[in-house]
Order: C-alpha cells, then sequence, then structure tokens
C-alpha cells in the first residue's frame, strides 16, 4: 500500500471485529472499507504548466511606480481586490492581467491624455507578489509570501514541512483565472503562482 494511498480493504477488517454487529459497526464508519482505493485528488486535473513570458499583475501586488522628472506619482502603490490601483493626479487605473511594461504603458499614455506631461516616462516593478496560502497537513499552515520559481515542495518547506500524517505525493492546488477559482492536482515539483491556495492531503490510515 503507497503512502499516498486512502485505500482500505476487507483484510484490514481486525479479527476483534468478526462478529456481525461488530463488523457492521466498523463498516459505517469506514465506508470505504470495501470499495476499492479512492487516491486523493485523482477526480481532479491536472495543474496546468505556470504560462512563460512576463508576469501579469493581480490583486495584493505592491508595485514601484517611477514617473522620470515627477515625484509626485513616484512611490508604491497596491493593487486592490478589483484590479485597481489609485494613483495621484490619475485616480483609478485599472491593472490586474497587464504585464509591468503594459502597466507603465497604460499609465505614461493617460498622463499624455490629461496633457499633464509632454513626454512622460513611466517604469513599474513589482516590489512584493501577491501571498499563497498553504493549508492542511503542514506545521505551520497559513499565508506566506510568493516567491518566483516556487514549487509545491518549497511552499511546504516554507510552512514548517508535512505533519506524519501528510500525505506527500500529491496535492490540491486552487488557482483564479480569469475571476474563476480551480481545483487542481499537483504534484511536489509542480510550480505554484501567486494567488495559489495549496492544500496537503490528510493519510486515510
Amino acid at each position: 500500500m503507497t503512502p499516498g494511498s486512502a485505500c482500505l480493504t476487507q483484510r484490514s477488517v481486525p479479527s476483534a471485529l468478526r462478529t456481525r454487529r461488530r463488523i457492521l459497526r466498523w463498516l459505517a464508519v469506514s465506508p470505504l472499507a470495501l470499495v476499492g482505493c479512492v487516491a486523493p485528488g485523482s477526480n481532479l486535473p491536472p495543474l496546468p504548466p505556470v504560462p512563460t513570458g512576463e508576469y501579469r499583475l493581480g490583486p495584493d501586488d505592491r508595485i514601484r511606480i517611477i514617473t522620470f522628472g515627477n515625484e509626485q506619482l513616484t512611490g508604491e502603490f497596491r493593487v486592490s481586490a478589483s484590479g485597481d490601483t489609485e494613483l495621484p493626479l490619475l485616480g483609478t487605473v485599472h491593472a490586474a492581467g497587464l504585464t509591468p511594461r503594459q502597466f507603465g504603458d497604460r499609465v505614461a499614455a493617460l498622463l499624455a491624455q490629461s496633457k499633464l506631461f509632454k513626454s512622460p516616462s513611466v517604469s513599474v516593478e513589482v516590489v512584493a507578489y501577491r501571498p499563497i496560502f498553504v493549508l492542511g497537513e503542514v506545521n505551520k499552515p497559513g499565508q506566506y509570501p510568493y516567491q518566483p520559481g516556487m514549487t509545491v515542495l518549497t511552499a511546504v518547506a516554507i510552512a514548517g514541512g508535512f505533519t506524519y500524517r501528510a500525505v506527500e505525493d500529491v496535492f490540491s492546488v486552487v488557482r483564479s483565472m480569469r475571476a474563476t477559482a480551480v481545483e487542481y492536482r499537483a504534484d511536489r515539483e509542480s510550480f505554484l503562482q501567486p494567488g495559489d491556495v495549496l492544500t496537503v492531503y490528510q493519510r486515510r490510515f
């Protein structure tokens, strides 16, 4: 029986439960006893690979905007839950879904349209990515800062490692794609993205 299995068989019934009444009682609380193996996450689609190319901004990202020649529009700003940023002189500017370069171009274009600057030059960089969440059978479940190149195993290590009850070879990852949350099956080497919710399963035996 593999460590990641959630399988119980009829052979697992202790000899002390061989009377009809006790066996029925045991089966009532162990419905998997006679139905074969059910591996955790087996019904989930595999986690898609992290898209290549520039990072795209999302809610809770913290960014630094540098407007050359203007200190008022230079500073750190947060992308809100709605995907917007509140900028001096410009007000609400949508950022989610854009790369830092694209968002910088948008801010520059808005500044030019406002005629506040003749030829504005804007640079945008990510200061802190939106966090990931590590739940389930880890020693320190909670919210943690995302790091570029983070894998499932890296996230588990940051969350204090596996508990003794953890399934260590298959995991659940909930990822939001265009405002829709989808649950996927992941392995130890799967790459995570900011905002992912990783859950480490508990063994059934």
